[in-house]
């Protein structure tokens, strides 16, 4: 098949890499898939090295500049499919794909749990604009049936999959005196964006009520992103700076990970199944996270990990420091989420489901 995708957003986390991944995966399957972007994007200079072929193209706004532009180059172009994934760039292949005959079929994927609005020209888009939307979990989908009236059979829930034999245990020990960290340090890690959503100041106000009683308790911060300057005068206003390990984004995430002790993701919003989430559960790490969006469709409280409510410090310091007093606990939680890691968060399951989408949906010559 011709895959095409498209990203109108310039700025860097779990979507991009879903679909460089997506993208390289379909490729060594023998696909032939490029991205088209605005030239600005990180995900632009990122895609070489996913070894995906990628295109600038004026595609950040929804104007007729980005309309005409992705218009062009469809016509020049005969993808058999392509796929969408933010706003902008939603519209702009819709509309584009009703200006000239035999234009591709648009399959939006949609990769967070944000409210979509109940106005005619989104209903439009979703239901007549997309041949096919994909959630990137369950919860996503039951909530745009929901909220929206959107047709539960016009949507497909298709997790990002991850790479179980890169994201796997290893000995932390080993990995600490690689990385130069210190070996005796208790160690609570997140890998996220530094958005605020992502709860990272809840985070830092459940260290600051443990430090008293564990004073060798250490912060490591996986990820980079626009609010790295609020962490750092939060992390500051509370005094735990020093306890505080930004260690920005790691293309080796994998021995980070593995360097920390319990893996927490107190996200409030926005979340569909976490790439980290997944990545930590196959390392085998201890986890907490919340109930938002679609987390709890691989954590299982006592079973996969811990579950707290959202934006509770109190609540987060207490599962954290259960999972440091109660090794075995722990052991058994990371355990058991690995195990769920290999059944259904695997790369290999994501790329089947996206091809047969691909091929139910793409031109009728792509079956």
């Amino acid at each position: 098949m011709k895959i095409l995708h498209t990203e109108a957003s310039c700025g860097w986390g779990g979507q991009e890499i879903r679909i460089l991944t997506e993208a390289r995966g379909l490729i060594g399957r023998g696909h032939q898939v490029e991205l088209v972007c605005p030239a600005e994007a990180q995900i632009f200079a990122a895609a070489p090295d996913y070894g995906v072929p990628v295109r600038a193209l004026p595609i950040g706004h929804k104007n007729l500049r980005g309309l005409f532009a992705l218009r062009d180059f469809l016509k020049q172009q005969r993808f058999d499919v392509v796929n969408t994934h933010s706003s902008t760039d939603s519209w702009l292949a819709a509309l584009a794909s009703r200006t000239f005959a035999d234009a591709p079929p648009v399959v939006r994927t949609r990769h967070l749990s944000t409210p979509v609005n109940q106005g005619r020209a989104t209903r439009w888009l979703y239901e007549h604009g997309c041949a096919h939307v994909v959630v990137t979990g369950e919860a996503l989908k039951k909530q745009l049936v929901a909220d929206n009236g959107f047709p539960a059979d016009h949507m497909t829930s298709v997790p990002t999959g991850i790479d179980t034999s890169r994201f796997s245990p290893r000995d932390r020990d080993a990995v600490r005196t690689a990385l130069g960290l210190p070996a005796a340090a208790v160690y609570v890690g997140i890998l996220a964006t530094l958005r605020d959503w992502k709860g990272h100041t809840v985070l830092f106000e459940a260290l600051s009520q443990m430090l008293p009683e564990r004073p060798d308790l250490r912060l490591l911060v996986i990820g980079d992103g626009p609010y790295r300057d609020r962490l750092d005068a939060r992390a500051a206003a509370l005094g735990i700076t020093e306890h505080i390990d930004f260690v920005g984004h790691r293309s080796d995430a994998e021995q980070w990970l593995a360097a920390v002790d319990v893996f927490a993701l107190p996200s409030w919003g926005d979340e569909g199944v976490s790439q980290a989430l997944m990545q930590a559960m196959a390392c085998a790490l201890p986890i907490v996270t919340t109930p938002v969006g679609s987390l709890t469709e691989v954590i299982h409280d006592g079973k996969t990990g811990l579950i707290v409510p959202p934006r509770d410090a109190g609540a987060l310091a207490t599962a954290i420091g259960r999972l440091l007093d109660e090794r075995q606990l722990a052991a058994r939680l990371g355990q058991a989420a690995r195990q769920l890691a290999e059944e259904r968060c695997g790369e290999a399951l994501m790329l089947d489901r996206m091809e047969a989408i691909f091929r139910r949906f793409g031109r009728s010559g792509a079956h």
